[in-house]
């Protein structure tokens, strides 16, 4: 008898504890639910103000990426523009060279190897 009384007790005494658990438990997650509440409404007052620098970014960056193509295609006509007139110079200087040395020396670049 005294067995089944200690045992009673015993198991009163870990449903209590159980209880109790459960308590601080529900304590905990009613805090839990309160902090979300508040982060959801803090959430929701920053979605506008987000999605629209968001938006400015989108453009931003496709503005920069045809920025970057003008500035490929820029390059490329500059460079065909200018390497035939490079190249035309340096025809004109070995031209120059040429006839200035036939006129001071009286000989044609071909004859400069013969004496």
């Amino acid at each position: 008898m005294v067995l089944d009384v200690l045992g009673g007790i015993a198991a009163l005494l870990v449903g209590m504890g159980v209880f109790i658990a459960c308590l601080a438990l529900a304590k905990t997650l009613v805090r839990v639910r309160a902090t979300l509440d508040e982060v959801d409404r803090q959430l929701a007052g920053i979605g506008a103000p987000v999605t629209s620098t968001l938006s400015r970014v989108d453009e931003l960056t496709k503005s920069l990426e045809q920025t970057a193509g003008t500035v490929s295609r820029t390059v490329d006509l500059t460079r065909s523009a200018v390497v035939p007139g490079i190249v035309n110079v340096g025809a004109a200087i070995a031209g120059v060279t040429a006839g200035l040395r036939r006129l001071v020396t009286g000989k044609d670049s071909k004859d400069r190897g013969v004496g």
